[in-house]
Parts: structure tokens; C-alpha cells; sequence
């Protein structure tokens, strides 16, 4: 997929929020912390705050560290999650519907998944089972160079869901912001996702509060958003 790993800015900043959108600024900040993000119309549905393995690393030295991939790069699982009352579709949600850290750059044989949580499925290298879902997802691509090398099989957003290919031709995504590949099944949208990233703030505001590109959490703490996927 695209733009996870190149330093160049995607969209504009009106559509931050709304559309995909990578702020090449905020990609390359050394940040310590990461948020993922679950929203409608900029209302926070959903929220999971995580600390990082290595502390001081942007997101694009993260992303582009893909041979041989397979990071988890988050520890001691997340250390904020709440979750609206009013949130729906939670029961297969690529973030918030699985446990564990953040898996960054998961490849495996010719497939690879930008963003997993451990707690999910997260297949052996040398296991072409089209069966690692979050976000950022491609199969049949080469996930040690980020080469797209069959764009039919790109997708943002797949939902958990356990099927191994062999044995299930149907594999669930979020809306239709995925390639033509005969076994990519557009399906409802959850909401938008959105990143943060910090070098300080640890706490992110609860369910329904209403996003702008930078959240300040406490004067001198703040997030700030760096890329949002389009469904």
C-alpha cells in the first residue's frame, strides 16, 4: 500500500481526517509513543495509546525498516483503551476487537501487513496463507522492499477474520478502498482510523471528543496526527 514508507506528504490538510493523508512533517519526528484512533466525522469512537519498543524513532524510519520486518514495536500492550458506549462493529475491528501490541511491517512469504496487534493471527514468514489483517495490507507484493508488485491485491483495511487462503476465497475488508483481486470483499465502514504520535503525552482524549490534527493533551503534551486511512 501506499506511502507507509517514502517521505512525501499524501492529501492536503483539509483532508487530514476525512481522506487518506500522510503529513510528511509528523512522519519523520522521533516520537515515543503512538495512537490509533477509530472515528466518525472526527468524534472519537474508539482509542488505544501504545509505548514504543525503541523510543526516538520517527514513523518512517519504523516503516521503512522491512527486512525482515516483523517488529513488534510496542510494549506492555496498550496502556490506554476506551472505547465508546455507543461504538458498533467492534466484534471483528482490526484494532480494537484483538489484544497485544503493535506488529509493524509483518511479512510474510509474498504478503505483509503494515500495522497488526500480536494478539491477532500473525503468520509465520514462510507461510503464504493470506491471513494477517489490519492495516495497510497486500498480497502478493515483495515485504521486504514495500514493491507493489500486483496492485489487484492491495488493501487498507481487512477486518479478523480467520481465512487461510486454500481453504476461503472471501476476505472481509472496510469499505472499497482495496484492490480488484477476486477475493477482496468490500464491506461496511467502521469509521475512519487515525495516527498520533508523541514524544510525551501518554493519555489521549476519551470517546467523543472531536479531532483536529493536533490534540493537546496537557500544555507542553499534545499528539499530533499523521495519517488517516480513507475507506
Amino acid at each position: 500500500t501506499t506511502g507507509w514508507a517514502e517521505d512525501l506528504f499524501i492529501g492536503t490538510y483539509k483532508d487530514a481526517l476525512t481522506k487518506d493523508y500522510i503529513n510528511r512533517v509528523v512522519w519523520n519526528l522521533p516520537v515515543n509513543y503512538i495512537a490509533l484512533v477509530r472515528h466518525q466525522d472526527r468524534e472519537v469512537d474508539a482509542v488505544k495509546v501504545f509505548r514504543f519498543k525503541r523510543g526516538g524513532l520517527s514513523l518512517l524510519s519504523r516503516f521503512q525498516d522491512m527486512n525482515p520486518g516483523r517488529q513488534i514495536a510496542t510494549e506492555g500492550g496498550p496502556i490506554q483503551e476506551n472505547v465508546s458506549k455507543n461504538a458498533k462493529n467492534m466484534e471483528d475491528d482490526p484494532v480494537f476487537s484483538v489484544d497485544g501490541d503493535l506488529a509493524f511491517n509483518w511479512a510474510y512469504f509474498n504478503n505483509g501487513a503494515r500495522i497488526a496487534l500480536s494478539g491477532g493471527n500473525l503468520s509465520p514468514a514462510d507461510t503464504n496463507d493470506d491471513n494477517t489483517h489490519g492495516l495497510g495490507n497486500h498480497f502478493a507484493c515483495n515485504p521486504l522492499t514495500g514493491e507493489n508488485t500486483d496492485p489487484q491485491w492491495a488493501h487498507e483495511i481487512s477486518n479478523i477474520q480467520d481465512c487461510p487462503l486454500g481453504s476461503c476465497s472471501r476476505v472481509q475488508m472496510q469499505g472499497t478502498n482495496h484492490g480488484s483481486g477476486s477475493h477482496l470483499i468490500s464491506g461496511p465502514v467502521y469509521g475512519n482510523y487515525a495516527i498520533y504520535v508523541s514524544t510525551d503525552a501518554t493519555f489521549f482524549p476519551l470517546p467523543g471528543h472531536h479531532l483536529d490534527t493536533e490534540i493537546v493533551v496537557e500544555p507542553k503534551l499534545r499528539f499530533t496526527n499523521g495519517a488517516t486511512n480513507e475507506l
